[in-house]
């Protein structure tokens, strides 16, 4: 088979959503004489499950905009054979048969049938994970993957009956559930069982999101976990946590991650991953040749990292979709390119994304690593609303290349993550982003952007023009140099740094002989810039110095 094929084959696609349904649309795209068959064990086919908690708060008013392709649609326009409230329960690989389950409609009874297929494409997704606990199971407290439970959600708070409630997990669901919910006026309660929400990021990077949380009057309970939830007449009233406190809710969210639906091809005999998704090649093949695995249930080459591990996310299933759609109808496709986890999201007036290893993942997994921390306005200083984000940049300490990067702030974070994942795709290092030709007017960004002076400031440590500290070590054992004003010092001390010296920037090449040439010194201002300026004036004037990355700014997010 080739590109435009019109071999007659049979493509058998299970489960919809954003891996499934692209497959399905690009093979017919790419074989009009292929018979493909959908079969999804719910209602809804295709669906922007990422849109589901902003129905919920109303910010997506029209519940239809969340139906991206109906299975109407899709018979229509592709001629797909869609089947919907079907579930595959078994694949008979030998025979290149799969076992379909038809749960009952109209008579009420299941009945099973047994279907061929010459390609067959698993697309299953995740199942969010409920903790084995008391109470679990009534019916106030659920989890949201889907639109039905997007309508049991948003019908319970609709009813006005709801005005507290608890959300367990504080990642991006978790969060997203948080801030819609407040919007809708209830009283929420935030459980992690970590000691900070977002747990993939730094924790300095988190803070933001925390504070924005308290700002909002949202209770936010960290390093606890859920111990039990009370119920009376089958409805939860209220939770009771590791810690002992006991939360009165009419309301419970289980936001505490998914697992990968990979029972039918582990029961198949299909390799499973690392990770616990199915292990798949370049093509998304799995150890089955004839069978192929996308999306939240499969293993793609995470690029920091350069082996296979579940990344699950829409980007990356729509793409691995697409392709193995194209490969299984035609025998060819473009491999697919490592997965990068870039993301973003939205807590009130926070924003915060990230793309690849964060200093503490890198740390877990081996790599070395070394960051530099940069504070800047989101476009010109001068421009009225410019907003201040922060951009944590993880890179090799011998190449420069990029391993991650980390952003928080206001508007304009989601493009300087998008502009470092780009460059990660392909090999970029911090060199190459200072000479990244962006684009600049006062209105969208700066000269010297953002995403340049991370670049610079990893660079100058890189030349050995510039040495940083990071900015939650310890400063116990150095001359600590605050080069702020005193009233900036006043406001917001250097946290853990007693005994520190306070001589304005200004002031320094006058008041050198103030300091101990001889004590290694450490410079700090409120985000690092003027502490660029001091570390240099020191440096050259015989002291071995660092400047704190990220000033006072992160550093004193670091104690929160």
């Amino acid at each position: 088979m080739s590109a435009d094929s019109n071999a007659p084959v049979r493509l058998v696609i299970v489960g919809g959503v954003a891996g499934g349904a692209s497959a399905a649309t690009r093979a017919r795209r790419m074989n009009e004489q292929a018979e493909i068959i959908l079969f999804e064990k719910d209602h809804d086919v295709s669906f922007a499950n990422c849109g589901l908690p902003y129905h919920i708060g109303q910010e997506i008013e029209d519940r239809d905009a969340l139906v991206v392709a109906s299975a109407d649609f899709l018979r229509r326009r592709f001629r797909l054979d869609v089947r919907t409230r079907e579930e595959v329960v078994s694949i008979d690989r030998a025979n290149q048969t799969v076992t379909v389950r038809r749960h009952g409609v109209t008579s009420g009874q299941d009945e099973t049938y047994s279907q061929a297929y010459d390609k067959l494409i698993l697309a299953p997704g995740a199942s969010p994970i409920v903790p084995d606990l008391p109470g679990v199971d009534a019916d106030n407290v659920l989890t949201l993957r889907n639109l039905v439970d997007m309508d049991r959600i948003k019908a319970h708070v609709d009813s006005g009956a709801v005005r507290r409630a608890v959300v367990v997990g504080a990642g991006y669901i978790g969060l997203e559930m948080v801030e819609q919910l407040r919007l809708r006026g209830v009283a929420v309660e935030l459980v992690e069982l970590r000691d900070q929400v977002l747990p993939l990021l730094d924790h300095e990077m988190a803070q933001p999101i925390e504070d924005a949380l308290h700002r909002n009057n949202v209770g936010v309970h960290l390093g606890v976990g859920l111990q039990s939830i009370s119920c009376e007449g089958g409805t939860a009233t209220s939770v009771c946590l590791s810690d002992g406190k006991k939360l009165s809710t009419e309301l419970v969210i289980l936001g505490i991650g998914v697992r990968p639906n990979a029972g039918l091809a582990s029961e198949a005999g299909l390799e499973i991953g690392g990770t616990g998704g199915i292990a798949v090649d370049e093509f998304s093949r799995t150890s089955d040749p004839d069978i192929y695995a996308v999306g939240d249930v499969s293993e793609p080459v995470f690029g920091p990292l350069g082996k296979p591990m579940r990344v699950p996310l829409a980007g990356p299933a729509n793409r691995s979709g697409r392709l193995a759609g194209e490969h299984a109808v035609t025998g060819e496709s473009a491999a697919a390119t490592p997965v990068w986890g870039t993301s973003v999201v939205r807590v009130f007036d926070v924003s915060v994304g990230m793309t690849g290893l964060t200093r503490a993942s890198a740390e877990r997994c081996g790599k070395e690593a070394t960051s530099v921390t940069i504070v800047a306005k989101h476009h010109a200083g001068y421009f009225p609303g410019a907003e201040t984000m922060t951009l944590k940049l993880v890179y090799e300490p011998g190449t420069g290349k990029v391993m991650g990067a980390q952003c928080v702030g206001g508007e304009g974070i989601d493009k300087r993550i998008d502009v470092i994942a780009t460059a990660m795709h392909f090999g970029g290092t911090a060199r190459d982003l200072t000479g990244l030709d962006l684009a600049y007017a006062p209105p969208f960004g700066s000269a010297k952007d953002p995403v340049h002076m991370a670049g610079f400031a990893a660079c100058n440590a890189l030349d050995g023009i510039e040495s940083f500290r990071d900015s939650d070590a310890s400063l116990s054992d150095v001359q600590v140099v605050d080069v702020r004003g005193a009233t900036e010092i006043e406001k917001a001390p250097l946290q853990e740094a007693a005994g520190a010296i306070h001589i304005p920037v200004d002031e320094l090449r006058d008041r050198l002989d103030e300091l101990d040439r001889h004590q290694p010194t450490v410079v700090s201002c409120a985000v690092g810039v003027r502490g660029h300026i001091a570390a240099r004036i020191l440096r050259q004037n015989g002291f071995d110095v660092q400047n704190l990355s990220g000033g006072a700014t992160v550093r004193n997010r670091c104690f929160e």
